[in-house]
């Protein structure tokens, strides 16, 4: 009997399109197939918390509520160095005064506010004013028509905030680095638990192998990841990629495991979410890289 294809969802941005591209297309024999929704961030943080999809993207940050449902697939996320959240202004401020502040962030659950709230326990007595959700692409022209103060930015906004006159106030991922000395765990890819050990086996293979067919054919995602890129310009577009697709994608590994356990111990020591028990995030490892 066929199994029904695997309902997957993630975010329309170029590395996620880039990424699941081969496996979402056909492109690889004997992979599950598929059925795709494209979703931002938030949308995927929310939709964890219902029998909606097989496998989804989401924040780290979001991870610790959703473990006892879902599991850790370890490739295909985001993870790396130099490419955190930033928060922007139409001016600088020091961060004192920051708790004046309304902030639009791109998601209550995502790790970019995390980090935030992390950064902002040391830096803004106090706190911000207010904290405003809208969807990241909604927040640069927010900033800079004065519908908010400053903005938490992710993805390839790093690459674009100047051209709407904004300047940085702090690179959330270099606080992270310098503090902790681990790269930056962003998005997370999981995998429903009563799917079975067999077939989130099978999910992890074809995950990896997509992103290994995606490097050796970087052109047949091509039309693909222009098709969801929101106008993107071609050159922000290959930096985007660049960036966020590396070797923690192929494979989280020990180095990346760490990174994603340091994060969620420190933000729950700071009681920002849920203590993850010991092994909840050890992956199934189907296969070794090669």
């Amino acid at each position: 009997m066929t199994e029904r294809p695997l309902s997957i969802a993630y975010s329309p941005c170029p590395n996620d399109t880039f990424v699941f591209h081969a496996w979402t297309h056909g492109l690889l024999p004997g992979a599950p197939a598929t059925a795709v929704t494209h979703a931002d961030i938030d949308v995927t943080n929310h939709l964890a918390g219902s029998d909606r999809f097989d496998v989804m993207k989401i924040s780290y940050a979001a991870l610790p509520a959703f473990l006892d449902r879902f599991a850790l697939v370890p490739c295909g996320g985001a993870l790396g160095r130099g490419c955190g959240p930033l928060l922007v202004a139409r001016a600088a401020r020091p961060p004192a005064r920051l708790h004046e502040a309304v902030v639009a962030v791109p998601s209550e659950q995502s790790t970019a506010y995390l980090l935030l709230r992390l950064w902002a326990r040391q830096a803004v007595p106090g706190g911000f004013a207010r904290i405003v959700v809208m969807p990241f692409h909604e927040i640069m022209p927010a900033v800079r028509d004065g519908m908010v103060d400053a903005g938490l930015i992710i993805h390839e906004a790093r690459f674009t905030y100047p051209g709407y006159g904004l300047v940085e106030l702090v690179d959330l991922g270099r606080f992270w680095e310098q503090d902790t000395g681990l790269p930056i765990p962003l998005g997370a890819i999981v995998a429903r638990r009563d799917l079975g050990a067999e077939r989130i086996a099978a999910v992890t293979d074809a995950v990896r192998a997509s992103v290994r067919h995606a490097w050796a054919h970087p052109d047949a995602s091509g039309d693909y990841v222009r098709e969801h890129a929101q106008e993107l310009a071609p050159e922000v577009t290959a930096q985007h990629i660049a960036l966020y697709v590396n070797g923690f994608t192929e494979d989280l590994g020990d180095d990346g495991l760490a990174a994603v356990r340091g994060l969620l111990d420190r933000a729950a020591a700071a009681g920002l979410c849920p203590a993850v028990p010991s092994g909840a995030l050890d992956p199934a490892r189907p296969s070794p890289v090669s």
